[in-house]
């Protein structure tokens, strides 16, 4: 039953959901999900500029909420490069 799940492509003989849960996602899909960080840091800067301070800690929390998200997308993507080709490397 086993066997049925399992990826005979894959050499190790993984099956496609430990593929999936291994960063399968990142690496088919790095330019939109790189192209979504930039969307939530241009987001985040935009709201910082455009917003009035007036508008008190709602204002703050988006900003800051934007501009994480932006910066822990594009360093979860440039960190699985950079172990990629670090690997490949040794």
């Amino acid at each position: 039953m086993a066997d049925a799940e399992r990826d005979h492509l894959h050499p190790h003989g993984a099956t496609r959901m430990a593929r999936f849960w291994h960063g399968g996602a990142l690496v088919s899909h790095q330019v939109p999900l790189a192209l979504v960080g930039l969307a939530c840091l241009t987001l985040g800067i935009v709201v910082a500029v455009v917003v009035p301070d007036s508008d008190g800690p709602a204002w703050a929390m988006a900003v800051a909420g934007c501009l994480a998200a932006g910066v822990l997308l594009l360093g979860r993507i440039g960190f699985a490069l950079f172990r990629r080709h670090r690997g490949a490397a040794v």
